[in-house]
């Protein structure tokens, strides 16, 4: 495929969020892009020149469908990136990503601290079932990515902030170390936003989204996407990964995140604002045992997010109450406002515990192996939201 169009690429980022991908319905004249949900679409007179395992025509709804390809140009825009493959799902992205550029033997780096889906696609997966050397590393130390990087290594992949620590990597610095070795370097963004962070421009190969998450918004759609400027692997991920494995996304589902991705920018705007608030008022407050947020300034990360995060430091904070695991879940079912749930990036805040026994919790630092809690922000009063907290502080005793 060719690089992706973008008659909006010179506007700011709620201009493009709006209009990229936008157009007038042919048929209709409706202002907006309608919902196709047809599975299979008329094919051209003369079948002699049509590749059945393409994705430029469109065919059959796993070669792509209208929806997914509008939601591509939106996406791709939000990043500066000449590309956007859009799956079902962000972990549907991450292995359509792995698969495709990994074969047995290679060597890949990734972190110690990582989103469940990773651990297992690495820890377990790829290097039981296709032997591929897998190594864990701690990513904010560069010292320590050194040791392990050799020059058969094929892939780095970090998360940054991560998930659910909310460590912060050096985009530049790692994409360096990889770039020495011949390594390819592939960013998880998904904590941070293209709002927030634009890993290509730092130097990454490759970014994976949950559009799930920030870029949806609401809670009511699935989906994944890859971005990169290299559209040959670009299309090998297609023809590999979409079209003959399928993780394609459902026109619904495409449909439903364009639509929440026109108002992603003023949303990330305001959840920035609001998580800092919160960040520095969990700081002072008592039975917090820690509070990790990329924007507060005694943060290990902090300096190194402030020279790559260019908006804000996104909505996810990582913190600890003095409580056991029971205590902890206690506190979850006593907030009135925020939904005890997994996932993040939703319009309401949601919590969920990370509990003493989860078989990743040795990989933590120390602080996060007891009475650990995620809390992705939403955007809700500020004043409600501290005040639910403090109140189901209060119900446990703290």
């Amino acid at each position: 495929m060719a690089k992706k169009e973008d008659d909006f690429q010179e506007y700011g980022i709620n201009t493009r969020a709006v209009h990229t991908g936008n157009g007038y319905d042919q048929e209709t004249g409706a202002v907006r892009r309608p919902l196709h949900m047809a599975n299979s679409f008329k094919l051209p007179d003369d079948l002699s020149q049509v590749n059945y395992s393409s994705t430029d025509l469109l065919m059959y709804s796993r070669n792509g469908n209208p929806n997914q390809q509008w939601l591509e140009q939106k996406v791709a825009s939000l990043h500066g990136a000449d590309d956007a493959i859009v799956l079902g799902s962000g972990v549907g992205a991450l292995h359509a990503l792995f698969w495709t550029l990994l074969k047995t033997g290679d060597h890949v780096v990734y972190p110690k601290v990582s989103y469940m889906a990773v651990y297992r696609l690495f820890h377990e997966l790829f290097r039981e079932k296709f032997g591929v050397q897998t190594e864990m590393v701690d990513m904010t130390d560069l010292a320590a990515v050194e040791k392990v990087v050799k020059d058969g290594t094929r892939l780095i992949h970090i998360e940054t902030p991560d998930n659910p620590v909310n460590g912060v990597t050096d985009i530049a610095a790692i994409a360096e170390i990889a770039h020495a070795h011949g390594a390819l370097l592939s960013v998880d963004n998904t904590f941070a936003s293209p709002y927030n962070q634009h890993p290509l421009a730092l130097g990454a190969d490759f970014v994976v989204e949950s559009l799930t998450k920030f870029i949806n918004g609401h809670g009511d759609a699935q989906g994944g996407a890859i971005l990169s400027n290299n559209l040959a692997e670009m299309d090998r991920i297609r023809y590999e990964a979409q079209v003959n494995v399928g993780a394609v996304i459902s026109p619904f589902n495409a449909w439903q995140i364009f639509r929440g991705a026109s108002t992603f920018p003023m949303r990330m705007e305001r959840i920035n604002t609001t998580t800092l608030q919160l960040a520095q008022w969990l700081e002072q407050r008592q039975g917090v045992t820690f509070v990790s947020y990329p924007g507060l300034k005694n943060n290990p990360g902090y300096e190194t997010a402030k020279k790559q995060m260019q908006n804000g430091f996104g909505g996810v904070i990582s913190f600890g109450i003095d409580a056991d695991d029971k205590t902890v879940e206690r506190f979850c079912a006593a907030l009135k406002i925020i939904t005890f749930a997994v996932s993040l990036g939703h319009d309401e805040s949601l919590i969920f515990p990370q509990p003493s026994y989860d078989e990743r919790i040795r990989l933590y630092p120390p602080q996060f192996q007891n009475g650990f809690i995620r809390f992705s922000v939403g955007l809700e009063d500020v004043a409600d939201l501290i005040a639910d907290l403090d109140q189901a502080l209060k119900v446990i005793g703290l």
